[in-house]
């Protein structure tokens, strides 16, 4: 009887153990991949084509999320559950930098006013997330029931994903704008050979090695863009080291063991942060200020490093270090309506921004490159969240 007792309550501890910790470990599998295969993709994105990159990608996560859907029936313990999970989070933000770094670069190539809808779809997606989260917390379902709704919606939504991107290639607006691009690059290379004939030998083989170099050289193009790049790498960096680390682990002054502890975090931390993140990345679609070349925005930007500390003194809960300054519900979904607005917002702004700063043949190389300092960001957040959450 000890003997059984003792094994129950070492299992409840290391469930514990792995509960306190998901959070933070959950952040950086999914980060560190992120980072890693966006500065992969940079810098191979000329080698792989496009379309290998995309469809590979997809059918990829798409394999990941009907194998989760089948474990979801399969009883695990608490530690082979947590690693199989993390396993699948590496692979699947493995192959989503990819994607991501591919559809920038891909929207780089249209005009800048289609990179917003890629921000904006992917604060589309978290709300969608949040709201099926509410949704499965009102009907009362069980917990593996509702984790294979979410997984065969997730392979459903793949599956449309990759069928839009075989259509896209025969829509008229993609056709125009890739001949429009390979127009401006045989424009280029016509006017370089022109201008190199007029020159000896010696002289053509430089100019020829230099036109060369401008094609390819990420150095040159990263050297255009090198402020917008820091500016969305650090906005990521404040938001992913404070969410979801410490936000979600807010508890409610006001619930009394009511609903509104059931539903305070899937409201008030993930529906309210994805939906004022989606306005805020939705509103560059009209209004972009402001300027690329503004001090304003990175001032902005920094600025927002105040929400670090504004998280930290709510009500989040265990906590050692530091007391409670901000008791009331509001604070914290005030803080988080103008946290997830400024990201989506000043982050939209930079993707946006960042193309524009280079020629019309370098801008899917531009793209790539702000995909990996989003990325960093996200990466550089999730190793700040372990220092941020062990302050609190």
């Amino acid at each position: 009887m000890d003997s059984s007792a003792n094994q129950t309550e070492a299992a409840a501890e290391h469930r514990s153990i792995l509960e306190e910790k998901f959070n933070n470990v959950m952040t950086l599998c999914a980060m560190m991949p992120l980072l890693l295969f966006t500065c992969l993709n940079s810098l191979l994105h000329t080698l792989v084509s496009q379309r290998l990159r995309v469809m590979g990608s997809l059918v990829i996560i798409m394999s990941v999320f009907m194998v989760t859907t089948v474990l979801v029936k399969v009883p695990l313990e608490p530690l082979p559950f947590f690693i199989i999970t993390m396993v699948k989070i590496v692979i699947i933000n493995s192959c989503g930098a990819v994607l991501q770094g591919s559809l920038f670069g891909m929207a780089a190539l249209l005009s800048g006013s289609y990179t917003t809808p890629i921000m904006s779809g992917q604060g589309l997606a978290g709300t969608f997330a949040a709201f099926a989260m509410i949704c499965a917390i009102a009907s009362g379902s069980e917990l593996n029931e509702a984790a294979f709704g979410y997984f065969i919606t997730a392979c459903v939504v793949v599956s449309l994903s990759l069928l839009s991107y075989v259509l896209l290639p025969r829509l008229e607006f993609f056709q125009f704008h890739q001949e429009r691009n390979r127009k401006q690059r045989t424009t280029k290379d016509q006017d370089g050979d022109n201008s190199v004939h007029l020159m000896n030998t010696e002289s053509k083989d430089e100019a020829v090695s230099q036109t060369r170099q401008q094609n390819i050289s990420m150095v040159t193009i990263f050297k255009k863009i090198w402020k917008l790049a820091l500016c969305v790498c650090f906005t990521f960096t404040v938001t992913i080291g404070t969410f979801p680390a410490i936000t979600a682990d807010t508890k409610s002054t006001l619930a009394n063991g009511d609903s509104w502890e059931m539903y305070f975090i899937p409201i008030s931390c993930f529906l309210l942060f994805n939906l004022s993140d989606w306005a805020g990345r939705s509103l560059t679609a009209v209004c972009m200020w402001p300027s690329k070349d503004s001090v304003l925005l990175p001032v902005g930007i920094v600025c927002r490093l105040v929400f670090v500390p504004l998280f930290m003194l709510c009500n989040v809960q265990p906590r050692v270090h530091l007391p409670v300054f901000f008791h009331h519900d509001v604070f914290f979904i005030v803080f988080m309506l103008v946290f997830a607005f400024t990201n989506g917002y000043l982050s939209s702004l930079c993707m946006c921004y960042g193309p524009k700063n280079v020629l019309p043949h370098e801008a899917e190389t531009a793209g790539t490159i702000m995909a990996f300092f989003l990325s960093l960001g996200l990466a550089l957040g999730a190793a700040l969240s372990f220092i941020f959450r062990s302050l609190v």
